[in-house]
């Protein structure tokens, strides 16, 4: 379960997001600190052994041995045939070591050095991303290992498959608060180089139905953290023996940042890139964090195709191309999802759009990166709260509706 974060400060900018079709700039600030997550932790008690107390249970939360045996990973989910996670899909839920987790199936490419790659990711912490805590190899599968969240995707949420008319994420406030929360946890993934080597990690399968959205704080964790380095999307001559990344050979490419990786992913939130050549960098991420974002404010599905009753076919809506038109003809109040009953802060959906479609540009070097976003969304997040708290219904007074 996922506690509710404060966010109490913005920092000031240091960047500018570039402006393009002539929008005016963003100045982004820094990214929200973690230090009210590690506060948290240590409130309950200012005394030095309330202290131990603490640092013990933290230290006894972390894996000891990440590595899990195939007959562990079968036993539990009753060799594969109970608490599958959904119908189509390679995942299940079961209890491991104590803990309630979720175990996904994934194919692997080649083998790496799992023990220190693995010990490596499972060090990672932070509160907007699922744990990654152990994992098992069998055959050509790596079986991968988090933390359980009680919730639904982010994808659901937006988008109840029995009643389109209904979302859990009925308030303004809290749609922000996941795009907040979304852009936190990929800006660590984006800064940590924890298996080595000085670039940080590329999420490589962000989209909104690798999202869950806790029940009942309504924060938003990703999922498949590390997912991409354990299944060996990494090509081979990146790797060394000790699960290290190599210094890209290429000086294009160590100019960007980018990875040939395998091309993995779902329609709709790869980048352009991705399709036509195959390159995979933390650009690419921001491009599918543009794209969720864009969901969060329309509730409205990334691709999806209509009939056309004068012509008889079909034809495909693009969510990124919606939006833009909205934003140039000043319609955006028309495109914000309408089960937000009009309930918004006009100015601040507007830019909020535009952090979005800045993300989603065409070619990777005009997309901000994501500290920039972080701090864009985290600023937004604090206009929102203050928005709300004006907005809210007094509660110091009683109302009858007992006839006079």
């Amino acid at each position: 379960m996922c506690k509710t974060k404060t966010r109490t400060d913005a920092a000031d900018p240091r960047k500018t997001i570039s402006a393009t079709r002539n929008r005016p700039s963003l100045s982004p600030s820094t990214s929200r600190s973690a230090a009210a997550t590690a506060s948290s932790l240590f409130s309950s008690s200012s005394t030095s052994s309330a202290s131990v107390v603490s640092l013990s249970t933290l230290r006894s939360s972390l894996p000891e041995n990440p590595l899990y045996s195939f007959s562990e990973i079968s036993s539990a989910t009753n060799n594969f045939r109970s608490n599958r996670l959904s119908s189509s899909s390679s995942a299940f839920r079961c209890s491991l070591r104590g803990r309630q987790v979720a175990v996904f199936q994934r194919r692997i490419s080649r083998q790496l050095d799992l023990q220190r790659v693995l010990s490596s990711l499972c060090k990672c912490h932070h509160s907007s991303i699922a744990d990654l805590i152990g994992a098992s190899l069998s055959g050509g599968n790596i079986y991968l290992v988090y933390e359980f969240i009680a919730g639904a995707s982010l994808s659901a949420c937006l988008r109840h498959p029995q009643n389109p008319a209904y979302t859990v994420l009925s308030t303004w406030i809290s749609r922000v608060q996941v795009a907040a929360d979304l852009a936190d946890g990929l800006l660590y993934i984006h800064r940590n180089s924890g298996i080595g080597g000085d670039r940080g990690l590329i999420h490589n399968h962000l989209k909104s139905s690798s999202v869950i959205v806790a029940d009942p704080s309504l924060n938003a964790k990703i999922c498949y953290f590390g997912a991409a380095e354990l299944t060996g999307e990494l090509p081979d001559d990146r790797i060394r023996d000790s699960g290290e990344i190599r210094p890209d050979p290429g000086p294009a490419l160590a100019r960007s940042g980018s990875l040939k990786m395998k091309v993995k992913g779902k329609r709709g939130y790869m980048a352009p890139e991705l399709l036509t050549a195959g390159t995979v960098s933390q650009k690419a991420d921001v491009y599918a964090f543009g794209v969720v974002l864009l969901e969060i404010l329309s509730g409205e599905e990334p691709l999806k195709y209509r009939l056309d009753e004068m012509r008889g076919e079909y034809e495909r809506v693009s969510l990124i191309e919606r939006a833009a038109e909205a934003e140039e003809e000043r319609g955006l109040r028309r495109w914000i999802d309408r089960r937000l009953r009009d309930s918004f802060p006009i100015d601040v959906a507007e830019r909020m759009t535009r952090v979005a479609l800045e993300c989603v540009q065409e070619e990777p070097e005009k997309r901000p990166d994501m500290e920039a976003v972080a701090g864009v969304v985290s600023r937004l997040y604090l206009e929102s709260k203050g928005w709300a708290e004006k907005m809210r219904v007094p509660t110091d007074f009683s109302v009858s509706m007992a006839p006079r």
